[in-house]
């Protein structure tokens, strides 16, 4: 369906969307200094992951390149909490990987990136913490409220998530856990189970729209007809510059300082996938 979207007759679209914002997010909030540098040094992120988890260099399309794709993988699946399971969903086995291999992943990306698994768990405590005290907690720049049968999360651009009427249970393997009502896997309204990675999810994707909506705010002087998750589409003349568009969207907010943000794209008679 893509190709089915158009500009106007002389003008281009020009599309523009974040390098690995979620990546960039989790690094930034868990304060994962070695992924900070590879950022702001323009490296593969998949690429020094495997590094960072088996311990050689790792390039693209050279010296030990075969391991970039287990660096991807483990990315995909890892970042929040993800173990055996996720890898297989994210096709680990169809890629060539042996089941032996995945438990052995899933602790090296662990061990590999110490600070953003103690931040799983740092917001899973202060989420806890929040409810069973009906308190205030705060971890990581993120502020965590019980108020008034909700739970809300206060993100570092001052907007709120809520979670309603949140309360903690028991989960599956008869340790604690924190539900909250909501829309689940069944469309139906019903009792959501969470926990830290999950929140630490939720968090990362609503900070990465916020960012998403300050390059809008960037770009407003621009005729933007379409946004896609962590992209957008500037209908415009064919004189204007994508470096231009590109250098303004990967912008900072001033609420997140230290965050490293890059944006890249491309123009086009069509909307595609790049």
């Amino acid at each position: 369906m893509r190709t089915a979207f158009i500009p106007p007759q002389g003008k281009l679209f020009y599309v523009a969307d974040f390098s690995a914002i979620e990546a960039r997010m989790i690094a930034w909030l868990a304060g994962e200094k070695w992924r900070m540098e590879l950022f702001k040094n323009g490296g593969d992120i998949y690429c020094m992951s495997a590094s960072q988890m088996f311990k050689v260099p790792v390039e693209k399309h050279g010296v030990n390149g075969h391991l970039r794709q287990k660096g991807k993988i483990a990315e995909l699946a890892c970042g929040y909490g993800g173990g055996i399971g996720a890898l297989k969903a994210m096709g680990a086995l169809e890629m060539g990987l042996k089941e032996e291999e995945l438990q052995p992943l899933v602790t090296a990306w662990r061990n590999s990136n110490p600070n953003i698994v103690k931040f799983w768990w740092a917001v899973d405590h202060a989420v806890m913490k929040a409810i069973t005290e009906r308190t205030t907690t705060e971890t990581h720049g993120l502020t965590f409220t019980r108020r008034s049968g909700m739970l809300f999360i206060t993100l570092p651009s001052g907007r709120k998530l809520a979670y309603v009427k949140p309360r903690i249970g028991m989960n599956q393997f008869g340790g604690e856990s924190v539900t909250y009502e909501g829309i689940g896997a069944t469309k139906k309204w019903e009792r959501i189970e969470s926990y830290g990675p999950k929140f630490v999810e939720n968090i990362v994707q609503a900070i990465s729209r916020d960012i998403l909506c300050y390059a809008m705010k960037t770009l407003r002087h621009c005729s933007i007809v379409m946004h896609i998750h962590d992209e957008l589409v500037i209908e415009a003349n064919p004189r204007m510059s994508l470096d231009a568009v590109c250098e303004l969207m990967g912008r900072t907010p001033p609420w997140a300082n230290g965050l490293i943000l890059e944006a890249a794209g491309y123009t086009s008679l069509y909307y595609k996938k790049d």
